[in-house]
Formats: C-alpha cells, sequence, structure tokens
C-alpha cells in the first residue's frame, strides 16, 4: 500500500526557506504571491496490514516534529504493490 505523509510548519511558526522562495518568486517577477510556506512529502510503501494507528505514530515518533509541525496522511487509491 502506499501512502503519502505532507509535513508542514505549524502556524505561527517562521518559515525561512518558504522566505527565501517568496524572495526569490518576487525577484523573477511574479506578483501576486502574498506568501509562501514550505513542507516536506514523505512516501511509504507498506504492507497492507499495517494499520492506520501504525502509521500515525511513525509520524509522531519519526516523520514529523510534532512541537513546530503538522502532518496529514493520504493513502493513494490503485497504487501498485
Amino acid at each position: 500500500m502506499k501512502v503519502r505523509v505532507s509535513v508542514s510548519l505549524k502556524n505561527g511558526v517562521l518559515d525561512p526557506q518558504g522566505r527565501a522562495i517568496h524572495h526569490a518568486l518576487e525577484g523573477l517577477g511574479f506578483a501576486g504571491v502574498n506568501d509562501v510556506r514550505s513542507g516536506r512529502l514523505i512516501e511509504l510503501d507498506v504492507a497492507d496490514d499495517v494499520t492506520d494507528a501504525a502509521i500515525d505514530e511513525m509520524c509522531r515518533k519519526l516523520l514529523a516534529n510534532m512541537v513546530i509541525e503538522n502532518y496529514r496522511i493520504e493513502k493513494i487509491a490503485g497504487a501498485p504493490a
């Protein structure tokens, strides 16, 4: 089973990478971008018997820093095993 975990900074946490991207977009002449928040995408290929609780625990213990980050888990339907 394929699982995507999207990790992003919590609101209120400074995002220097997002700020740099925003500045670069302005420098390239792109107008209308009010803010940029960066994050990361982690794709897991797990056995079909891995539970949602186990995936959640992976996120809490390793994949996301729970102090400053949020995460979202998405199972990818129809992904080949």
